[in-house]
């Protein structure tokens, strides 16, 4: 079922009688940020045990290191300083189950555009992982002291598991800080 523009207004007026503005930092108080899947199945705060105002957490389909995820993700380092990046993708995601073929054909009747976007589908969910933990790890523009870590997130049981040749292409330099807990009774 479609929720309605009058329903979503109507539960943000609700919100917003009981509404008490909190005062946090901009800057994540766990200098955390989360790159993952937008997938509606997934709660990233409550696999992780955040609370508002630990971490900045980036989403888009597949939790892909695409453009505009390291644009935001370079954000949260630059200006708000975060220095560990955790890259989680999932189970029976979506991205898994077409080919960008096939979204070029999708979109072709309205425009050729779909043919320049590469879809970054998956073919193989821990190799996607491991990629786009090198393409961050790899990116120019990604200084050496951030922490990159790659999970993979199983939406069967709840857990994750680390993708141990993700998190091996991307560490810090000496020096830097342990890695977060990725749950509270499991860590990163």
């Amino acid at each position: 079922m479609t929720t309605s523009r009058d329903e979503l207004l109507a539960a943000n007026a609700a919100f917003a009688r009981s509404f008490t503005p909190r005062r946090l930092p901009r800057t994540p108080a766990r200098r955390l940020a989360v790159l993952t899947c937008m997938d509606a199945r997934m709660d990233p705060a409550a696999f992780l045990g955040l609370r508002e105002g630990d971490a900045h957490v980036i989403r888009n389909a597949g939790g892909r290191a695409s453009g505009d995820a390291v644009r935001s993700l370079l954000i949260s380092h630059k200006l708000l300083g975060t220095d560990q990046w955790l890259v989680i993708h999932h189970t029976d995601c979506g991205q898994e189950t077409y080919s960008g073929e096939t979204m070029r054909r999708l979109c072709a009747p309205r425009s050729r555009e779909a043919e320049a976007i590469d879809w970054l589908t998956i073919a193989d969910r821990e190799q996607a992982v491991v990629d786009d933990v090198r393409r961050l790890r790899l990116h120019p523009l990604v200084p050496p002291e951030v922490a990159i870590h790659g999970f993979l997130y199983d939406l069967a049981t709840g857990r994750l598991a680390e993708v141990e040749t993700a998190s091996r292409t991307g560490p810090a330099e000496a020096g830097a800080e342990e890695p977060v807990s990725a749950s509270p009774t499991s860590p990163a």
